[in-house]
């Protein structure tokens, strides 16, 4: 090739690359490009706005509206939590004000002038998502409300779009101070606690009202890495993180100007207490928390909204006073049973209720061995009767209605009746012939020694002299709950029909109270964020005359001093009280009060298993159980340790009448008895059957009333009412100081 040609082919190339070259410029100009970056940013916007059009703000997620109720003794200290999350959702109005800035301090500091997102943040997320680099912060404190309250904790691309589009909205709907609760209400804070309120608690021991600012930035720190930043399980470079981000979110707090430089320069760490495991329902828990909440049922709360959660409930119950009914129980009855080598200890069941009876208020309930052990509470059913203890409420019957024996006599406490076993009453279209305990007859006897005995015979009468209609509606009006088995007859003075402790703690707190109406009350308040319960005013009207009341307290303090309730007796306190065991001893009571406490503890025999009532006798090799044994005994154990080892305190008593001396008993024949079936039955002097003259009601004549007698059983109706009831039936018998266990040197142990 020539030097011409080959001049030619270099030029023909260098065209061909100049017009190669020329072409790309033509395609990629910078008009082209910009023009390229502007149609995609309208394509992204007009795509973004469809998402945000489309995106609509969707309802809460399960979990985020989930709850707990948290039950409080009164003094503030937390009894149980209950529900599947651990979280009490509060209002800022109970959080205080340098706390929320902490948080708004440690991430987000602003939050009160943001559209809700961080553009920039949740691009580096997405980004960082979609490369596999995991979770990204960045997200403001609205975006990180909306993934705890709409959506969920997953990292993907769509959730974040969402979680921005839906943020965006969120801002523009709510307030700030709306999304802040909702922020610091949902949020996980480690130890299984949602929310402010829940760590607070786990924390620190305080609700969120009660948090320092030291705490609430500790609180606020601790959000960034909830098991890395716990200061108790944390390693040395976690407490040197979390301490550092506890500094960053102070110094941002001054640098706002929400925080004095002055103060916070006094500022030291705030260690959290350990951790503690949230209380279950095992033990007494379990029976607390059911009273609380029938309570509250009652009171008109659904108990659908009970179980939804959110509720600070707290309860009157007195702490130390809870801790010293059980450990009475313990010691005077679970210690001496054999429950699993005895078939009758095996069937034993227990159950009291304290009330002031100034307030009306429960301080402390006993449900029975355990609520995850027996469900039921045996402080609240009422499917056992409550025998004897309801004789008192027959004479309170007779003293305001101001009734007369048969002959004419107005039935007072030196009122004489006849205290024949078997001795038919008279003046009722009913036949009735109660047996008195071991079929004893005392001859006449007054009203006063009566109660002391626990003589059936009398109280079968005298509520045939008052009319049954009116003792069941004192009855009524004390307290105690209608039902089936409240039948108007002469059995009624027997008690038997249903009650439980805490409606006869009702019914003698309300003798105690001089007649003003007590209704046990176990709750204090129950607050929840959409709504505040008022609790039941638990004292009510008059509704027996003071003198009335006054009269039956007096003597009732008898039946302590010198009847079947010995066992209660010590000089230590003054007491009013009376025993009660029902037929076939398948219940034990004794209802008791002093000035400023009234308790009822009772026994009932069980089997579980076939669901039936059982004897008690046996019960702890104890022989006939009775109200003077081990329920007397356990009421005078907490009774003792729930007034500080004692009371000077005296029962202000206007009377009706003071008891006077016992009449002389008749000596021309002698006591029908048959033998005691208890070795503490120790017989009284002889006494005769009266003869058949005797009066129905009368005034005294002699001798003081003595205090060794056995108390008499009680029994159901039967259908042939004129017929004697079982022998075999058990009453109240009394306890001798000489010969019972529970005495020494003729007081009570202690």
């Amino acid at each position: 090739m020539g030097r011409g040609e080959a001049r030619r082919s270099r030029q023909r190339g260098a065209r061909r690359e100049q017009g190669s070259r020329g072409g790309i410029r033509r395609f990629f100009t910078w008009r082209k490009l910009l023009g390229t970056f502007f149609v995609f940013c309208l394509l992204s916007m007009g795509g973004f706005y469809a998402v945000y059009l489309l995106v609509p703000v969707p309802t809460a997620n399960a979990e985020a509206v989930l709850q707990s109720n948290v039950y409080k003794y009164s003094d503030g200290s937390i009894l149980a939590r209950s529900g599947k999350v651990n979280r009490s959702i509060v209002g800022l109005d109970k959080i205080p004000d340098p706390v929320e800035k902490a948080f708004v301090a440690a991430e987000n500091k602003t939050f009160y002038e943001d559209s809700g997102v961080d553009f920039k943040g949740t691009a580096r997320g997405v980004i960082n998502t979609v490369t596999g680099k995991g979770k990204q912060g960045g997200s403001t404190i609205t975006q990180q409300y909306v993934k705890n309250y709409y959506l969920d904790q997953s990292q993907t691309v769509s959730r974040k779009l969402k979680e921005l589009v839906i943020s965006l909205k969120v801002d523009q709907r709510k307030s700030k101070d709306e999304i802040l609760a909702g922020y610091l209400n949902t949020s996980y804070y480690g130890r299984g606690a949602y929310g402010i309120q829940a760590a607070a608690q786990a924390y620190y021991g305080v609700d969120a009202g009660k948090l320092t600012v030291e705490q609430g930035a500790y609180l606020a720190a601790l959000l960034q890495a909830p098991s890395q930043y716990d200061w108790t399980s944390a390693t040395p470079t976690g407490r040197k993180l979390v301490t550092e981000r506890w500094n960053y979110v102070l110094d941002n707090m001054v640098e706002e100007r929400w925080l004095d430089p002055a103060e916070r320069a006094g500022m030291d760490f705030p260690e959290p207490q350990a951790p503690r495991p949230a209380p279950g329902m095992e033990g007494q828990t379990g029976y607390l928390v059911a009273a609380a909440n029938q309570e509250l049922i009652r009171q008109g709360v659904p108990e659908e909204h009970i179980t939804a959660g959110g509720w600070t409930i707290t309860l009157t119950v007195d702490k130390k006073r809870q801790k010293e009914l059980v450990e009475a129980v313990d010691e005077q009855l679970e210690s001496k049973l054999d429950r699993d080598g005895d078939k009758v200890d095996s069937t034993v069941q227990a159950g009291a209720t304290s009330v002031d009876p100034k307030t009306g208020h429960v301080v402390a309930l006993y449900g029975g061995v355990g609520a995850t052990e027996h469900w039921m509470s045996n402080a609240t059913r009422r499917d056992y009767q409550p025998a004897s203890t309801f004789k008192p409420l027959v004479l309170a019957s007779a003293l305001e209605n101001a009734s007369e024996t048969q002959d004419g006599r107005r039935i007072g406490v030196n009122t004489v009746y006849d205290g024949t076993s078997r001795r038919p009453v008279e003046g009722s279209d009913t036949p009735f012939s109660p047996e008195n305990e071991d079929d004893r007859s005392y001859g006449p006897v007054t009203v006063q020694r009566a109660m002391n005995k626990s003589i059936n015979s009398v109280f079968a009468q005298m509520i045939v002299d008052v009319g049954p209609g009116k003792v069941k509606k004192t009855a009524l009006d004390l307290g105690m709950k209608d039902s089936e088995a409240f039948v108007e007859a002469p059995a009624m003075s027997l008690g038997v029909m249903g009650a439980s402790t805490w409606d006869m703690a009702g019914v003698y707190a309300t003798l105690d109270n001089h007649g003003k109406k007590v209704t046990p009350s176990i709750v204090k308040s129950a607050e929840h964020k959409d709504r505040a319960v008022e609790p039941a005013e638990p004292i009510g009207p008059q509704v027996i005359s003071r003198q009335t009341a006054d009269t039956v307290t007096s003597v009732l303090t008898g039946v302590v001093k010198e009847g079947s309730g010995r066992a209660a007796n010590t000089s230590a306190y003054q007491a009013a009280g009376k025993t009660g065991t029902s037929e076939n001893n398948k219940s034990a009571w004794f209802a008791g009060y002093t000035p400023e406490l009234a308790t009822v503890v009772a026994l009932f025999g069980e089997d579980a298993e076939k669901g039936t009532q059982v004897t008690l006798t046996g019960t702890a090799n104890s022989g006939r159980a009775n109200g003077g044994g081990f329920p007397a005994r356990i009421w005078a154990d907490y009774t003792l340790d729930a007034l500080g080892g004692g009371s000077d305190a005296r029962f202000d008593l206007d009377v009706l009448e003071v008891a006077g001396p016992e009449p002389e008993p008749s000596t021309s024949a002698s006591e029908s008895a048959s033998p005691s079936a208890s070795p503490s039955d120790e017989p009284d002097e002889p006494t005769s059957s009266p003869s058949s003259s005797a009066p129905t009601g009368g005034t005294p004549t002699s001798q003081s009333p003595t205090a060794d007698e056995p108390t008499p059983p009680t029994q159901s109706p039967s259908s042939s009412a004129s017929a004697s009831p079982d022998p075999g039936g058990s009453g109240d018998p009394g306890t001798d100081p000489v010969t019972d266990p529970g005495f020494v040197n003729d007081k009570p142990r202690q």
